[in-house]
């Protein structure tokens, strides 16, 4: 049998999707290698100097991916690719960081051309001084900034400067409740033995496979004083619940520092928006200067691949504490994964989506495309227009209405979120059907209200903006449709697939509507790349209304 796999000389790798053994060898590459682009028969993949040590971290060598990709190759590999695999994985764990004493770090070279190549480098001039003929000496409070400047540089730093506990805080799961294998793994995987270089990284799991008790199994080993990171207010009150009902935490022990209350306890859970907040460009991170006067001994990041611009300073700043990313992709829009990577840590724990929708643990998910024509009085208005203007044009295709009519029609079981990105839109779809909805603009105590009415039963039909992309358990939800999105997001379709995902008795199903021969096609390629690394594939339809 012809093996699937074309391997080039800048580092893409050809998968042939029709082959019998695609998805054996797809399940290979994606520990080692990032997707860039998905269409109908052969799918493109990278080896990027990331994904390697990314890889690395996690025990992964150069060795066995130029095994996997002699395994799958139709062809010779190149050798410029078997040098940039060996050379670049040999960089992870050839930089060490360490503590020489109470303020000071010592970072070490186990190559002497990468301590001259450091030496000579001007942009670590402050920063580094030298120590010996292979080391320099780092100021503590500078652990941060070097490591984002080095992984920019080409050189992944492997931090082994102990982790320092904060105040200890008694905390145990309750027996009622029982643990996934695979939730306990990521836990042992991130903590170790407790041991020099671990105690932080991130842990990539699929939307609703229970992240969130993945950070209290941690949580409950280290028994320590916890500050916990959300994207939005609901999703900081879905951690208190899942605290409160899942540990022996009380309330007097858990407060939620939000834009509407502003609680400093043991456990305290805050939004990302709160913690940058300041009254101009100039001034202090006022609620992040408070904060950090805790005692704090483990830090968790939901949902890290949204981590704000300023969250990175104020990330550099808290590396001397056990922290946890959590994510269902690492996939960042804005390229800043390697600081996420030195920042915060590296990827310590993957599962693949498909292996856990064949364990039950998530649910089985159908995708769809559908593509429409655009209404013909549009045509030349969209012809005419700038390219940021044909993309609105097309996301908000009046057509689209009808079409969200009659899927809501066929699925009348489903429990159906529908989600869009522009707020016109979403108004207009709720004056036609009377659909409850949920924006920027809509108070927590609503948001909280429809939430609940929604995994009551009592309300089946659900119109949300993009504000609940992330960190919202909705189980009960089978079914979405997607009306418009962020251009070519590829975090905003996990995290809205991932919406649907909760185990339950039906299939889920994923309704992408686009505009038929408009940007939108190219957007929507882009945007479903990460879920076809996951092994979802899209059914495309054209439909005529």
């Amino acid at each position: 049998m012809e093996r699937p796999l074309v391997v080039q000389s800048d580092r893409t790798l050809l998968l042939d999707i029709h082959s019998p053994l695609a998805e054996e060898c797809r399940n290979e590459l994606i520990v080692f290698t990032e997707l860039i682009k998905s269409p109908e028969h052969v799918h493109t993949y990278e080896i990027t100097a990331l994904s390697l040590w990314n890889a690395c971290s996690s025990g992964y060598s150069a060795k066995k991916a130029i095994e996997t990709l002699n395994k799958w190759s139709r062809f010779d590999i190149p050798q410029s690719v078997l040098f940039f695999i060996e050379d670049t994985a040999s960089r992870f764990g050839s930089l060490i960081l360490d503590e020489l004493d109470e303020n000071t770090l010592i970072l070490s070279c186990k190559r002497d051309l990468y301590y001259r190549q450091l030496a000579a480098e001007k942009s670590l001039k402050n920063l580094l001084t030298p120590y010996g003929n292979d080391s320099f000496t780092v100021p503590l409070l500078y652990r941060g900034e070097v490591k984002v400047r080095l992984i920019k540089l080409g050189f992944p730093v492997d931090d082994l400067v102990p982790m320092k506990k904060g105040e200890e805080l008694k905390v145990e799961l309750k027996n009622s409740f029982e643990a996934r294998e695979y939730q306990e793994n990521s836990v042992n995987a991130l903590l170790g033995n407790m041991e020099k270089g671990t105690g932080y990284g991130n842990i990539v799991l699929p939307c609703g496979s229970g992240k969130t008790i993945v950070g209290l199994i941690a949580l409950s080993r280290l028994k320590t004083h916890t500050l916990i990171l959300c994207p939005n207010v609901a999703s900081v009150h879905q951690w208190i619940r899942e605290i409160l009902d899942k540990t022996t935490l009380t309330e007097s022990e858990v407060g939620e520092y939000s834009g509407e209350i502003k609680e400093i306890k043991p456990v305290t859970v805050c939004t990302y928006q709160v913690l940058t907040w300041r009254e101009n460009v100039e001034a202090d991170f006022k609620h992040f200067k408070i904060l950090s006067q805790y005692n704090w001994g483990f830090v968790i990041y939901d949902e890290v691949h949204m981590l704000p611009a300023p969250v990175f300073k104020i990330t550099s700043s808290l590396q001397s504490v056990y922290r946890l990313g959590l994510t269902a992709t690492l996939v960042r829009e804005d390229g800043r994964e390697d600081e996420v990577f030195s920042l915060v840590g590296p990827k310590r724990y993957d599962v693949p989506w498909s292996v856990l929708e064949k364990q039950g643990y998530i649910a089985k998910a159908y995708c769809h495309e559908i593509r429409i024509d655009l209404p013909q009085e549009l045509e030349v208005k969209y012809a005419l227009a700038k390219n940021r203007e044909k993309y609105r044009i097309a996301s908000e295709n009046p057509n689209k209405i009808l079409l969200v009519k009659k899927l809501v029609e066929e699925h009348s079981e489903d429990r159906i979120l529908i989600i869009g990105q522009y707020i016109d839109q979403l108004n207009e779809i709720k004056k036609r059907f009377g659909w409850p909805m949920i924006t920027g603009t809509t108070t927590n105590k609503k948001r909280d209200q429809l939430y609940d009415d929604f995994r009551s039963g009592k309300e089946r039909i659900l119109i949300v903006s993009k504000v609940a992309n992330f960190a919202i358990d909705l189980p009960d939800a089978s079914m979405a449709i997607q009306v418009s999105g962020t251009f070519g997001s590829r975090q905003e379709e996990a995290q809205r697939l991932g919406r649907i995902l909760r185990p339950k008795q039906r299939d889920s199903h994923f309704y992408t509507i686009i505009t038929k021969f408009s940007s939108e096609e190219d957007f929507a390629l882009n945007r479903q790349k990460f879920l076809s690394e996951q092994g979802y594939s899209y059914t495309v339809e054209n439909l005529q209304l």
